[in-house]
């Protein structure tokens, strides 16, 4: 008995380990754990995060992210002297060969704008990395409950420039 629980309990941690790091590959390109997490009722728009790396002998480089519903774009995140925080469009994402690009909270990330309604933890959006040598890259970004103290690029929203011109 104490023999088919710990079985059971070293494949849960097993499959639990595989949902939270999952990956996707095409041609030289690995794209690592794509994510979001969950957000508030009212909330319009959330931030994704991944890696790429580029296990090539040359460049690549992201151009879009398309996804069914929300319009999805790389933005940056930078506060200026003043200690105003900005989120602007990137044109691209050079992958540069044998590097990896993360995106994660505060820096680079997906901004998805337009969300039909909250996502929650457990939910899987569907999206697609364009890159201008590996193609298109369908992947999913898992959404997960932010843990005490995990901030990410929706907080503060109020004090941020999103591009708009206005504080």
């Amino acid at each position: 008995m104490r023999l088919s629980l710990t079985i059971a309990a070293l494949a849960a941690a097993a499959f639990a380990a595989t949902a939270e790091a999952h990956e996707f590959k095409a041609g030289t390109l690995t794209i690592g754990h794509p994510y979001a997490f969950e957000t508030p009722a009212t909330a319009k728009s959330a931030a994704g995060y991944f890696s790429v790396t580029n296990a090539g002998t040359a460049p690549d480089r992201l151009v879009a992210i398309e996804a069914d519903g929300p319009k999805a774009e790389v933005h940056t995140t930078e506060t200026d002297t003043s200690g105003v925080t900005r989120m602007t469009a990137v044109d691209g994402l050079e992958i540069p060969p044998g590097a990896t690009v993360t995106l994660e909270p505060r820096g680079l990330h997906v901004m998805f704008t337009g969300l039909g309604a909250p996502w929650k933890a457990g939910d899987h959006v569907p999206a697609t990395l364009v890159f201008e040598t590996a193609g298109a890259v369908p992947v999913v970004f898992n959404v997960q409950a932010r843990k005490a103290g995990e901030g990410g690029d929706m907080d503060g929203m109020s004090g941020m420039d999103h591009g708009s011109g206005q504080p």
